[in-house]
């Protein structure tokens, strides 16, 4: 029995999320256990056109998620998981990316001080520990948020958000999301396959 046809509206819809998406633009989660961040995570790359996020579980299993809290977001958002940081740091250089981690250390540079219209990959690190040293050694660069309170750190999830809202800001006043940033052919692919979800 062929299945359920899509409608025009949705096709329509589909294509101008895909239209939005920039393939350029990614995090890495490196060790995040709890549930609730990741699926937040998720949703937050969702809503400001992240194509995929990077998954690096080394000392932590990746946590079981909520079908209702994290589906949605998770059928429009791949992940692509990886064995080792240097298998890690050999996909996303291959991509060209600027990988910066966050991090409080002395060289760590406020977050606007980041060129994001550059292909960027963004390490996300464990809610205890941070990016584990390794991962820092290797990045490119180290980020932070600047904070005026008491406490001097975000959430997890809430610091992804943060990081993608500004990423947005500079890639919106570039033309970013004005136009498709695939070609049309790949597209029509990634449509394709979309509507089979």
């Amino acid at each position: 029995m062929p299945g359920k046809q899509p409608t025009a509206r949705r096709r329509e819809r589909l294509r101008q999320v895909l239209a939005h998406r920039q393939d350029d633009l990614t995090l890495v989660l490196a060790n995040i256990h709890d549930p609730h961040n990741v699926s937040a995570i998720y949703r937050s790359c969702d809503a400001f056109g992240v194509s995929r996020v990077h998954l690096y579980y080394t000392d932590t299993p990746f946590p079981v998620l909520g079908r209702k809290t994290s589906a949605s977001a998770r059928k429009w958002v791949e992940s692509v998981r990886h064995k080792s940081a240097e298998e890690l740091f050999q996909a996303l250089n291959g991509q060209g990316m600027q990988i910066l981690a966050t991090s409080c250390e002395p060289g760590a540079r406020p977050l606007r001080q980041w060129d994001f219209t550059r292909p960027t990959a963004v390490i996300m690190g464990n809610e205890h520990s941070g990016v584990a040293p390794d991962l820092l050694r290797q990045a490119h660069g180290a980020l932070y948020i600047p904070m005026y309170g008491m406490i001097q750190s975000f959430n997890v999830s809430v610091a992804a958000a943060i990081i993608l809202a500004e990423a947005a800001r500079q890639r919106e006043a570039a033309g970013f999301y004005a136009a498709p940033r695939m070609n049309e052919a790949a597209l029509a692919a990634r449509l394709a396959d979309w509507l089979e979800k």
